[in-house]
């Protein structure tokens, strides 16, 4: 892969973590709204990263090869 298909690999997967983190907002604010316990933590939120390979190491990575 070249440095211009690396950047695009890595700005597809923070959009799919975006989406997902939006979805986890939404399931959030209809529990509040109901009155109920939230679905997810920070925690959740912050696996994100992990989960979609994001973090400053992850993305230096990709750069090194």
């Amino acid at each position: 892969m070249n440095e211009n298909q690396q950047a695009a690999f890595i700005m597809s997967q923070v959009c799919c973590a975006m989406i997902s983190m939006e979805g986890m907002k939404a399931a959030n604010q209809q529990r509040l709204v109901r009155g109920e316990s939230l679905a997810y933590s920070e925690n959740d939120f912050s696996s994100l990263v992990s989960e979609f390979k994001v973090g400053w190491n992850d993305v230096i990575g990709y750069f090194k090869g």
